[in-house]
């Protein structure tokens, strides 16, 4: 199968090709054509277009065409599971939620085109404002460039997208070079819509060239960006005064008090830090263990571990598949090597074959490996013992990250002491960080990023407060 990519309404051959092939067995899925600087530039004029007329959308319409495509996207949803499932290598059993996960982002983007709207300003509040009434309303910023990673091609790329169209701005859109299939299978559905021609343009191709590009790109109002801290920063540092939303991952941590429910625990901090292959921004990589249940734990967890099922995405019984590449795989497994010749006792190894590689479990890790400093984004959960819970906040806390975090605890007030505590954009209690609820406001501090996604909260970074006084 070939992919045009997406350009000012209508699908267009791109500068060059590249095959997309499934990360598991490398057979090749599909065919994208790519942009190059040129059509990039050509996307960036058609969504200057593309704004006037979004702009000029009642929030009804945009509200009906954000419905239609989740309508669209509900009846395709098999293929759409099919698609992410075979160019990111996520298990068929997740893909399928990650489809069902963007159709409820669309539906509460629709909602928020729906409620888009500012308030009065109290003007005659100060003497000298007598006579006169004020109001805000919220108005598009107009172009909004969207660059998106691969581990959720579908769902991460919906929010960007359904919040910028509720809020009548166009998108130029470049998703990761690894999964372009989805986002223009998703433009196809906002064309058969109605969506007006240069409101959504999908132009997949090199990073460094389009990136770059776009951030530069004085007709860019607002860059939103998830992927790796060092890109990130980069991209930040170019853009200049144009608006920057940022989501740069994490190494999301769990307490486990001495009276937490192990039988609720174990099996959810198993599935947050294996469910695709670790390749999470929220996963749980570092697990903190009160020393009085530490040995409990360990043997519980290493134990679910070993019983979860590898094999190929597409096949329904797989829980863990492959990494998106050999090198992601070797490099995971480089740093549980180090972390054991610091110290570190593996419990369950980390040998990588090709992309894939087993669910690894690590305890006792020096808090300034790479295994706990930085993301891993891999298949390996760390776990470390602590004798109070001020040690285990200021273990947790020693990190550059600070995503989402949680607890584990039948003590509320020690509960509510962690999340008061724990420096992070978002802290569960008796869940873990891998949680996320699609309108939530999900967002970091530190190097995990600025500013916040969920519709509601996105909308807020893609919208200018505009004010209006008038004598009366």
């Amino acid at each position: 199968m070939e992919f045009p990519l997406f350009l000012d309404g209508e699908f267009r051959a791109g500068s060059r090709t590249r095959e997309v092939r499934v990360p598991y067995d490398h057979s090749v899925f599909a065919t994208v054509q790519e942009a190059d600087a040129a059509l990039a530039e050509d996307a960036v004029c058609a969504a200057v277009r593309g704004a006037r007329a979004m702009r000029e959308l009642t929030r009804a319409r945009r509200a009906d065409i954000l419905l239609d495509v989740r309508k669209r996207l509900q009846d395709s949803a098999d293929w759409f599971a099919r698609i992410i499932a075979s160019e990111c290598g996520k298990p068929l059993r997740e893909a399928r939620l990650e489809v069902t996960r963007a159709c409820g982002t669309l539906l509460f983007s629709a909602q928020e085109a729906l409620a888009l709207a500012g308030e009065e300003v109290p003007v005659d509040a100060s003497a000298h404002g007598a006579g006169r009434m004020g109001l805000w309303i919220r108005e598009p910023v107009g172009v909004v460039a969207a660059i998106t990673p691969f581990n959720f091609p579908l769902n991460l790329a919906m929010h960007k997208i359904g919040p910028a169209l509720a809020a009548g701005n166009a998108v130029v859109h470049k998703p990761a070079t690894a999964t372009p299939v989805s986002a223009l299978e998703l433009a196809r559905l906002f064309h058969e819509a109605g969506l007006p021609a240069g409101a959504l343009n999908v132009i997949p191709g090199p990073g460094a060239v389009i990136g770059e590009l776009l951030a530069r790109h004085p007709e860019i109002a607002l860059l939103t960006f998830t992927g790796s801290p060092d890109v990130g920063v980069r991209l930040r540092e170019i853009a200049g005064l144009k608006r920057v939303t940022l989501e740069l991952g994490s190494n999301s941590a769990v307490i486990v008090e001495r009276d937490a429910d192990l039988e609720l625990a174990v099996p959810l901090c198993v599935s947050g830090a294996y469910a695709h292959s670790g390749q999470v921004c929220i996963s749980v990589q570092r697990i903190f263990v009160q020393q009085g249940v530490f040995a409990r734990f360990v043997d519980a967890f290493q134990t679910r571990a070993a019983a979860l099922k590898q094999g190929h995405p597409l096949d329904d019984s797989t829980e863990v598949s492959s990494l998106i590449n050999a090198g992601e795989a070797e490099r995971v497994a480089s740093w549980v090597g180090e972390a054991a010749a610091r110290g570190a006792r593996i419990v369950r190894a980390a040998s990588a074959e090709g992309t894939r590689m087993a669910p690894a479990v690590v305890t006792d890790v020096p808090l300034d490996a790479k295994l706990f400093a930085k993301e891993a984004f891999g298949p390996v959960a760390g776990i470390n013992r602590f004798d109070t819970l001020e040690d285990a906040i200021r273990m947790v806390n020693t990190s550059d990250f600070g995503l989402q975090a949680g607890i584990f605890t039948r003590d509320i007030g020690r509960a509510f002491q962690a999340a008061r505590q724990v420096h992070v954009g978002g802290f569960l209690i008796n869940d873990v960080p891998q949680f996320r609820a699609d309108q939530m406001p999900y967002g970091g501090v530190k190097l995990s990023g600025t500013g916040r996604e969920g519709p509601h909260y996105a909308i807020e970074e893609m919208t200018e407060r505009k004010l209006i006084i008038w004598r009366v």
